[in-house]
């Protein structure tokens, strides 16, 4: 080990990339309290006499209109111009039309239309719309637009001018599209590589956090100087990477110095280049050792608007995330006057955007939202766009537009990287390749650009995608033959029935599968093994190694992740994270250059220290029982060696009390997976969350498409059409005693479409002839439609009708008949469930 181990706090507390903007201690010194930072961006008094001016004559509908955010799958541009509304997003997996494969010129259509509605509105001045989308890793949703590395391996690099140049590619090749504003970059300091998100972060050192966020920001937006920027997010504001064990969405459980010295850091850098637009976290604060509890981000006035606008100086406007407002006690994605009053200026409110209007007038008319903060959020949203120049230029005239050459970045992304690949051993020199090497390839992620993309790409959770939607892209398994040559190069997904005689080397290409926030996420209770998840990578792994040849292991990951035993079994050992389409950038520094040396070394070092057991502390509550194998900051060099010897290995079953055992939330949690069933025939869902599915597709008894009841495409709403069964199924039988013993129940959420008229039996399966439950018609008769309710199902209910819980396939099976509709999610076993208020009655 090279470096040694950093601790978050300790490397804020440096501030040695103290901006002149920002008024803020010496080196060396701790904030006490939010700082001011002076924005490079300064306020213009000719500007701000405009805002005035059209503030004054706007109705109150104009204004609510403005402050209202509808996703494009569910608002046409005339409904923009009836509604005066002031944004539009599309979502991850939404496109134009829907169609996945939408050409540039496409998305450009769309974004003039858009504006051409807003403009033909009977408003005295009328406003522009402004469209935003998730530009997270390159312009993402956008078929054949490069790809750069995802977050955590730009973090790796350590190269802000790098970061600066992906910003101003970014920004340019979104201006083509017609689209000038980008939710990023995401500024979290992530602490648990169990957050799903934790590959949106940089690092777990916030001073390069803070470091990239001026450069990212400084690229993509710069000064509206020049008609390839856009409007830059700093997201997710604030805490979203401090949660307890990492849980999307969840609870930070930090003091306030750490909120503002640790997680404040991106913030500072951001706002002192200019960042015009922050989203609102989904996660809550609170601060126990002050007795301070903050709650949902999207609530809270003490952290939007006196931390954010008052004591930094923030001058533009908060965005609030994906229904953010509903996660506020008391509010619903149509309501929240809590978050409008807290300083939430802009909300995203993607599909009941229409109710959300007529709910936010009819709070201002009775005096509930005062018509001060209106006013407030509306001029915010009017200086930002006045700065962003869009009242003077239509989406078409930059130079950028509808041009596919300004979605591709090839050699840039290409560059990220080779500077954000690091080696973690290498042994016997067996790096670089020879140019005269036989190659085998093996492993699932060599020629899958899914993996070597990950989430946020194309669609939201990255799935769905197969590598024909990704024109521009090379995989490492394709790299290899265009540098080495195909006739060098053979390839076996699983290595077996090879001649190792016939090869000199193997290189296993493996790692996660794509994902992104919810689903990505690991339970506290289990470890962060890679081959608890992925045991086929082991097993791949092993057939390499036993074929007595070095082996290579290119390992793709959005999170340092327990590798001891696939790094015990390799020779040379290097972390790619998720580097998206340019695996020539892997290939530049794997294989020798004509000389037989190096033609470019590892650069990268470790942006967050890596775990060396499989149940690690948080990084920001370092254990020296637990200490990392790899420190923040590790990395080796062709032209810096080290050696590794020979690791522990571990593989727990869990990391702690399992308190609960997931098997539906938004995607299937694995080994789980829907299925609908009839007559004997059935169909696996999948997690394509932009699908409806009729099946069969002659004389459908089912129909099946994606909703929202907590979260953001969190539910499957089914409507039956004919007798049939959704079924929750594993390949294999699990023990659920252990949960019975502790007052375990089966539980989920259902929200009602439309009531049923006969029995909806609710059983588990265990084998043939082993199934038992309950009706829970009674209880969704007493539902009203669109109401949504926990059910709760004790274990011993089923135990009672003959299941041997010991031995279950299906845990989840619900068997109805027309006419009944309804959306069903987070579907899970809990302990001490069984006794919870209006828990079902056991027959």
């Amino acid at each position: 080990m090279n470096s040694p181990t950093k601790t978050l706090l300790g490397t804020c507390l440096l501030l040695a990339l103290a901006s002149p903007a920002l008024a803020a201690p010496a080196r060396g010194e701790t904030l006490k309290d939010w700082p001011r930072v002076t924005s490079a961006i300064a306020p213009d008094p000719a500007l701000e006499a405009r805002v005035q001016q059209i503030l004054a004559q706007m109705t109150l509908a104009q204004k609510i209109g403005q402050m209202t955010q509808p996703e494009i799958k569910t608002i046409s541009p005339e409904q923009v111009r009836q509604y005066y509304i002031g944004s539009v997003l599309n979502g991850g997996g939404s496109w134009p039309g829907m169609d996945k494969h939408a050409s540039v010129a496409d998305w450009l259509r769309l974004a003039d239309a858009y504006r051409a509605a807003s403009l033909a509105t009977d408003a005295k001045t009328p406003i522009p719309v402004i469209w935003g989308t998730d530009a997270v890793h390159g312009h993402n949703n956008v078929y054949g637009a490069t790809l750069f590395p995802h977050n955590i391996g730009l973090g790796a690099a350590g190269d802000a001018e790098l970061i600066e140049r992906i910003g101003e590619a970014t920004a340019r090749a979104t201006r083509a599209t017609g689209i000038d504003w980008v939710f990023a970059p995401t500024l979290a300091v992530a602490h648990d590589p169990r957050w799903g998100r934790t590959y949106e972060s940089f690092s777990s050192d916030p001073a390069r956090v803070r470091e990239y966020a001026r450069a990212y920001v400084r690229g993509a937006q710069g000064r509206f100087a020049d008609d390839g920027n856009v409007v830059a997010t700093a997201k997710h504001y604030i805490g979203d990477g401090a949660t307890e064990h990492g849980r999307d969405q969840g609870e930070a459980l930090v003091g306030k110095a750490a909120m503002i010295n640790v997680h404040g850091q991106g913030y500072y850098g951001a706002l002192g280049e200019g960042v015009q637009t922050v989203m609102a976290s989904f996660n809550s604060w609170n601060d126990r050792t002050a007795g301070m509890d903050y709650g949902k981000m999207h609530g809270s006035k003490a952290l939007l608007t006196d931390a954010l606008k008052d004591k930094m100086g923030f001058d533009g406007f908060v965005v609030s995330d994906w229904n953010g407002i509903a996660q506020v006690p008391g509010c619903r994605n149509d309501s929240c006057a809590q978050a409008i009053n807290a300083g939430i200026d802009m909300v995203m409110v993607p599909d009941d955007w229409k109710a959300f209007i007529a709910n936010t007038i009819a709070q201002v008319e009775s005096g509930e939202i005062p018509m001060a903060r209106i006013d407030d959020a509306v001029a915010r949203i009017l200086r930002v766009k006045l700065r962003a120049g869009l009242f003077n230029h239509a989406p078409s005239d930059s130079r950028y537009a509808g041009d596919s050459k300004a979605v591709l970045h090839r050699d840039l992304a290409r560059r990220a990287v080779r500077e954000s690949l690091v080696l973690l051993k290498n042994e016997s020199s067996v790096l670089p390749l020879r140019r005269d090497a036989r190659v085998l390839v093996v492993g699932k992620s060599a020629d899958s650009l899914s993996d070597q993309a990950g989430g946020w790409s194309l669609t939201w959770q990255g799935t769905d995608n197969t590598n024909a939607d990704y024109p521009q892209a090379d995989s490492v398994l394709g790299a290899l033959r265009a540098e080495l040559g195909a006739r060098q190069v053979t390839y076996s997904a699983d290595g077996a029935g090879v001649d190792a005689g016939q090869f000199d080397v193997v290189v296993a290409v493996v790692g996660e599968t794509p994902y992104a926030e919810t689903n990505g996420d690991i339970l506290h209770s289990d470890s962060v093994s890679h081959s608890r998840t992925y045991p086929q990578d082991l097993a791949v792994l092993r057939a390499a190694q036993a074929t007595g040849k070095p082996v290579v292991t290119v390992y793709f990951s959005g999170r340092p992740m327990y590798t001891n035993d696939l790094l015990n079994l390799s020779q040379a050992f290097v972390a790619a994270w998720l580097p998206g389409s340019e695996g020539k950038g892997i290939t530049d520094v794997l294989v020798a250059g004509r000389n037989g040396k190096p033609a470019h070394d590892f650069r990268g070092r470790l942006s967050f220290p890596w775990p060396g057991i499989p149940c690690p502390a948080p990084i920001d509550q370092p254990d020296p029982k637990r200490p990392p194998l790899f420190a923040l900051g590790y990395g080796l060099r062709y032209a810096a060696p080290g050696s590794v010897g020979r690791l522990p290995e571990a593989n727990p079953d869990n990391c702690g009390a399992v308190t609960t055992l997931p098997i539906f939330n938004r995607a299937d949690t694995p080994p789980f997976a829907l299925h609908v069933a009839a007559a004997g025939a059935t169909q696996p869902l999948g997690n394509d969350l932009n699908a409806t599915l009729r099946w069969p597709t002659t004389a459908p008894v089912v129909q099946v498409r994606t909703v929202q009841v907590n979260t953001q495409q969190d539910a499957k709403e089914v409507t039956w059409l004919a007798p049939a069964q959704l079924v929750a199924r594993s390949s294999s039988r699990r023990n659920l005693g252990a949960l019975a013993r502790t007052d375990g129940a089966l539980q989920f959420d259902v929200q009602l479409v439309q009531r049923p008229t006969s029995a909806v039996k609710v059983t588990m399966q265990c084998g043939t002839g082993c199934e038992g439950g309950v009706d829970i018609a009674p209880v969704l008769a007493r539902m009203s439609p669109g109401q949504k309710q926990t059910i709760t199902v004790p274990l011993a209910c089923f135990a009672r009708q003959g299941v041997d819980l010991g031995a279950v396939e299906a845990p989840w099976v619900v068997s109805a008949d027309r006419p009944f509709a309804a959306a069903f999610t987070q579907v899970r076993v809990s302990v001490d469930a069984a006794k919870a208020a209006g828990a079902v009655r056991c027959p």
